[in-house]
């Protein structure tokens, strides 16, 4: 019989009793019931530091009765890190620099002035930042209208992101697309932001407007989801320093 649309999909049951890290070839495997996890591709799920593996295995050891995929931030990406990222680094970097070329931090707002002050206060010091540390120089804006950022600002963002490694790589274009903005991926990933802050920042407008009108309680729902992933990119950009 067909499915229908709203009937729910069965959630996969938990299938393993215990969780753990262990060395191995490459790095740190995370074991379910002494065996391997393996990544949809079928690779090993082997991270490059422990603290990742811990981070990967304390979402497998998290869970209930049923596995919550979707909630599994961590796995995903270390997924995508050994799966996607080797065949694509040359298009993943590209993503991340393509979101330079349109980054939310250099859009300031023409009005209301207390918006605009705001915007100043904590957008400019990060481009002042990333300007200084980073040699990126981007073109600031007033309004919506595209503006072109110059090109070499955009070849050193691409050239930062082929400069990591696949897991590097694959949490800086996950960033990138989090928050609108490689520059505030570049913050987290060089340590100048917490994962809070970055997502902070990538949502002024929306905070902004919640202070004036009010907050939706559907928009503060996925405003919370999408803190959790800032805040476990975070623990991944650290935990790839460890």
């Amino acid at each position: 019989m067909q499915r229908g649309f709203h009937e729910p999909v069965e959630k996969p049951r938990r299938f393993y009793k215990d969780v753990a890290v262990a060395e191995a070839e490459g790095g740190f495997a995370v074991l379910l019931d002494a065996r391997n996890v393996r990544t949809p591709k079928g690779a090993r799920l082997v991270l490059p530091t422990r603290p990742i593996a811990e981070q990967v295995a304390g979402e497998w050891a998290g869970q209930g009765e049923t596995i919550e995929l979707a909630g599994m931030h961590a796995t995903r990406l270390a997924n995508t890190a050994l799966d996607s990222i080797p065949q694509a680094r040359e298009a993943t970097a590209q993503s991340v620099a393509d979101y330079a070329g349109s980054d939310l931090v250099c859009y300031f707002a023409e009005q209301p002035a207390g918006l605009v002050s705001r915007q100043q206060a904590h957008w400019g010091p990060v481009l002042d930042r990333a300007e200084r540390d980073l040699g990126l120089a981007f073109v600031r804006c007033a309004g919506i209208v595209h503006r072109s950022q110059p090109e070499p600002t955009l070849a050193e963002v691409r050239a930062l992101a082929l400069a990591l490694d696949d897991f590097g790589l694959a949490g800086l274009a996950f960033g990138a697309a989090l928050f609108g903005s490689s520059v505030l991926a570049l913050g987290l990933q060089r340590g100048w932001l917490t994962g809070e802050q970055a997502f902070d920042l990538s949502r002024l407008d929306e905070a902004w407007q919640e202070e004036k009108w009010g907050v939706d309680a559907e928009a503060a729902e996925r405003a919370g989801r999408l803190r959790v992933e800032a805040q476990m990119l975070e623990r991944w950009f650290r935990g790839l320093d460890a």
